[in-house]
């Protein structure tokens, strides 16, 4: 079960990971950590002292991680202040950040399934309004759900050009 490779990607020698939209991916997320600042931002994490303290890791950890994903377009930065105090920041989500969500439900859906915590499942998401369970699926633009072995990879047609979706790489 692998993606088909169509166009100048059928020749898998011919093209090399520079340009991948993963390998560009991984890099706006950073290292896995970031990425644990990112999931805590989406619990509703916004200050830095919470931050810290969830997350257990270090006051120049966390900044070094915030500072990249404010960068990276993911999280943006607003000064506040509470009164008597000096001005701190908070951080949110940007719409780049939202746009992740679904990536986020596939990695804790994936860790539950292939890395079990040895006490069984510690995180089930479920819809608010009906209460279903809440998974992350691959679906074509029809609404068809997609197994690996029916993506084809292939040059952007001239349409996906035209919305920003065009590029080439892996």
């Amino acid at each position: 079960m692998t993606i088909s490779l169509e166009g100048h990607f059928a020749d898998r020698d011919a093209w090399s990971m520079q340009n991948c939209p993963v390998a560009r991916t991984l890099a706006a997320l950073g290292p896995p950590s970031a990425v644990l600042v990112l999931s805590e931002a989406f619990f509703g994490t916004n200050r830095f002292g919470d931050f810290v303290r969830n997350l257990g890791m270090t006051e120049s950890a966390v900044t070094a991680r915030l500072r990249h994903l404010v960068d990276a377009g993911l999280l943006t930065r607003e000064p506040y202040q509470e009164p008597g105090q000096r001005t701190r920041y908070e951080y949110h989500l940007t719409k780049m950040g939202l746009d992740l969500a679904p990536t986020l439900v596939s990695l804790m859906e994936w860790g539950e399934t292939y890395l079990p915590h040895e006490e069984g499942r510690q995180v089930m998401l479920t819809h608010a309004r009906c209460g279903e369970r809440v998974t992350a699926q691959v679906r074509c633009a029809d609404g068809h759900d997609v197994a690996v072995d029916e993506i084809v990879m292939g040059p952007p047609g001239a349409a996906d050009d035209e919305q920003g979706d065009g590029g080439s790489g892996g």
